[in-house]
């Protein structure tokens, strides 16, 4: 695989071919499944919320905030769906993952689902762009393998949706068969799903999947700080903000420069 070329390549906007799209993917699994369901990660890193198919933003965000391997990254998931370019998105980010695996950190979100997948675009748009469904099968075989979580400095928490009423503790992520399909409940459910809300303790989400959780729930995590960036409505729409506790941050979606930097 010449990565060099093939980053140029896409980011010049041109797609990779298939069978170079398959050894890519096989190549990332390797990579990935080596790492920790909490994977640890040092600082100076930054953290960067949904990107949902939004290709030139992405590129704008890596001329603001430096190109990897000169900066560090974290990308919290939901890498597809709704934009109209989400195969790029996601070629990319699995060829910088690729080149500099140490570099770059994917989490998984919710939308890295099979089943979310064929109803919010991104596998209408492999179809399109390559007139079969196999470029989709490759990378929705990827999204099993990318981890839960990342940990930075042993003491901030990133994690796509939220945290869970079955989580007491980081040794129980650490423990979660990730190399699957997003269930429908339950704490791997819960890390994709959940949101923080201006209330207490728990309630049942309006998404169907995961939970609302508040200021005690945070107040009472072994992290000083959690970092999410799921929750698309509230107080938490734009850049980085304080969500309830003090002790959460959101870190919002599909802007070009939404993104928190830990030093």
């Amino acid at each position: 695989m010449d990565l060099d070329l093939w980053i140029s390549k896409v980011k010049e906007g041109q797609h990779l071919m298939e069978n170079e799209l398959q050894l890519l993917c096989e190549y990332v699994k390797e990579i990935l499944i080596e790492e920790s369901n909490v994977q640890p990660v040092n600082s100076p890193v930054t953290v960067c919320g949904d990107i949902h198919g939004q290709f030139h933003d992405l590129m704008k965000l890596f001329q603001t905030g430096g190109h990897v391997p000169e900066t560090n990254y974290i990308f919290m998931g939901d890498f597809v769906d709704r934009g109209y370019n989400s195969l790029e998105v996601f070629t990319i980010l699995l060829l910088l993952k690729a080149r500099y695996p140490a570099n770059i950190t994917l989490l998984r979100g919710n939308h890295e689902s099979r089943q979310l997948t064929q109803v919010y675009g991104f596998y209408d748009e492999c179809q399109r762009k390559y007139g079969n469904a196999n470029a989709w099968r490759y990378c929705t075989d990827v999204f099993d393998y990318l981890t839960l979580s990342a940990i930075i400095d042993g003491t901030v928490l990133c994690v796509h949706g939220g945290l869970s009423p079955d989580i007491r503790t980081i040794d129980q992520i650490r423990v979660i068969d990730r190399n699957c399909e997003i269930p429908h409940e339950g704490p791997f459910c819960d890390l994709m799903w959940s949101d923080p809300e201006e209330i207490d303790t728990w309630a049942v989400s309006p998404r169907g999947a995961g939970w609302l959780f508040g200021s005690r729930v945070t107040a009472e995590s072994p992290m000083l700080l959690a970092v999410q960036s799921h929750k698309q409505s509230g107080s938490c729409l734009s850049g980085t903000s304080a969500c309830p506790g003090r002790s959460q941050v959101h870190v919002s979606r599909q802007r070009p420069c939404d993104c928190l930097v830990c030093t």
